[in-house]
């Protein structure tokens, strides 16, 4: 007979998924004279999640995003984006995110807490959290899982504060930006 330890932990099984650039966005939207939302994307992002797959909430990730992959289909506004105004890209290339605390929301889904860097400056946010789905293998034998992510931030409590009065009253571009993550991973 063999004795078992009351107080042994159950083993984890962990394991790597990179981000699979070519089916991932990061997106946001933010308001435009007070009126209407503009969306925007940034099209090269990295990074990878280590799950847990015998309980999610001991998964952590982490990704980088090129600021100057900023892209809202407005050459004009995206190079002004790209300016020290907003991102100041050559300062300041990437934006990141590196979780700290997975958590159980109230309705079933994840929360992923932890620090968001944008314009060098770092604050602690909390990403609802969508999934990760079921495992499933593409044609070419990887295998694949994905999830959805969204926040809401304040611009400015990252530095991001230029802004310019409109005539009519109000400003030019809004406070609150969601940023919103749809992700594929790749089982490294």
């Amino acid at each position: 007979m063999t004795a078992t330890n009351p107080n042994a932990q159950p083993q984890t099984v962990a394991s790597t998924w990179n981000i699979d650039p070519a089916h991932s966005v990061a997106e946001f939207k933010v308001r435009h004279m007070m009126i209407s939302n503009v969306k925007g994307r940034f099209t090269s992002l990295k990074g990878a999640l280590t799950l847990d797959e015998t309980d999610a909430l001991n998964s952590r990730v982490e990704a980088v995003v090129d600021a100057a992959s900023i892209s809202t289909g407005e050459p004009d506004r995206d190079t002004h984006l790209k300016s020290a105004d907003f991102f100041d890209v050559e300062t300041f290339p990437t934006l990141s995110f590196a979780s700290t605390r997975v958590t159980r929301a109230s309705d079933g889904e994840l929360a992923a807490a932890g620090q968001l860097t944008i314009h060098g400056v770092t604050r602690n946010v909390v990403f609802a959290v969508e999934g990760p789905t079921a495992p499933a293998t593409d044609p070419w034998g990887n295998t694949r899982i994905g999830l959805a992510a969204t926040t809401k931030i304040s611009r400015k409590d990252f530095g991001l504060t230029w802004n310019a009065a409109l005539e009519t009253g109000g400003i030019l571009v809004g406070d609150d930006v969601t940023i919103t993550l749809e992700i594929q991973f790749v089982k490294a």
